[in-house]
């Protein structure tokens, strides 16, 4: 199968079609049209086989993970996600290869209501980038440079797990079978959080996604608004796989460093408090009050009110150094 034909046959049919998507794919471009006083949000990320995930992943879980990463991202800007570009690069046109992963990627952008505009299909190693775009008001958003000292910190959901699957699959710790398809869902198929983003922007002064660990993504937060946390360990929210699985130090380093959550990091002022806590738990999003922000510059870390001290640390590309996880994450565009 050709590039157009394969283009054609599994990627230009789709059941979503937005009325601000004016021309969509087969074209030299797309042409899309929002409305007025909004902003766009864009956001690029980039999947390598065997860096962001591994080599024996299902197609399907690639698919939907390809445009959860993104969706995550938009969700941080408390961005209503819209459009998304692909640029599949595959070793081969594998036609059941090709079915399943589409069939990720769709499912995902008609939850939503996301609609593929276009992007490109080329042959090589198997890496997946998409370009996302989602719409916010134009006087209303979340960036990481918005935190103030005394804002509390919080964290939708469970910290760790996809970590925890990661460890499993490299044979570094063993799981209990009833455990194992919990934190493999974890890994494979993020849950990326709109609704919380959508709710957040009413209320939170920052936010991000946590893709790459905890301690790196609060450390993005910090830098940004020029401030320090507090982290309070033994708040992290850990599932139960997580505190059956790892002694409590462990669990917690995984946590810190692991990367993959895709959950949302955000912080609230005190007034807004009430309020943001009502709003979620109307939602039905879990969340966890983490730490304070304080005007130090730095990110200190407390276990049973004492002052401890931490060397876990995100992954980076291109350090040569990862977090206590021992494998890569997918890295924030913006960091």
């Amino acid at each position: 199968m050709k590039e157009f034909e394969l283009i054609k046959h599994f990627f230009a049919e789709q059941i979503v079609k937005r009325k601000d998507v004016l021309l969509g794919i087969g074209d030299d471009c797309a042409l899309i049209q929002p409305g007025e006083r909004q902003h766009i949000a864009v956001t690029t990320d980039t999947l390598v086989a065997g860096v962001h995930f591994p080599l024996e992943t299902e197609p399907r879980a690639i698919g939907h993970k390809a445009i959860a990463v993104n969706l995550s991202d938009l969700a941080a800007m408390g961005a209503e996600p819209a459009w998304v570009s692909l640029a599949l690069t595959l070793p081969e046109a594998d036609e059941a290869w090709l079915k399943e992963f589409c069939a990720g990627v769709f499912e995902l952008c008609e939850y939503y209501n996301v609609q593929l505009i276009g992007g490109d299909t080329t042959q090589g190693p198997l890496s997946i980038t998409v370009t996302a775009q989602g719409i916010t008001p134009a006087d209303k958003y979340l960036l990481r440079s918005g935190a103030k000292s005394g804002d509390w910190l919080y964290v939708t959901g469970e910290l760790g797990d996809a970590a925890l699957a990661l460890k499993h699959l490299q044979g570094k710790v063993k799981i209990e079978e009833v455990f194992t398809e919990q934190v493999m869902t974890k890994l494979n198929y993020p849950k990326p959080r709109v609704l919380a983003g959508q709710a957040l922007k009413e209320y939170a002064s920052s936010a991000i996604d946590l893709s790459d660990g905890l301690i790196s993504d609060l450390q993005h937060i910090c830098q940004a608004s020029k401030v320090g946390a507090n982290l309070v360990l033994d708040a992290l929210p850990l599932s139960k796989v997580m505190t059956d699985t790892l002694k409590q130090q462990q669990a917690i380093e995984l946590a810190l460093s692991g990367g993959d959550d895709y959950e949302l990091l955000f912080t609230v002022a005190e007034d807004n408090k009430v309020g943001m806590e009502t709003s979620l738990a109307h939602a039905g999003i879990n969340i966890t009050c983490i730490g304070q922000i304080n005007g130090s510059e730095k990110i200190t870390t407390t276990l049973d009110n004492k002052p401890v001290s931490i060397s876990s640390r995100g992954f980076e590309h291109f350090s040569g150094k990862e977090g206590d996880q021992g494998a890569a994450h997918q890295s924030d565009p913006q960091s």
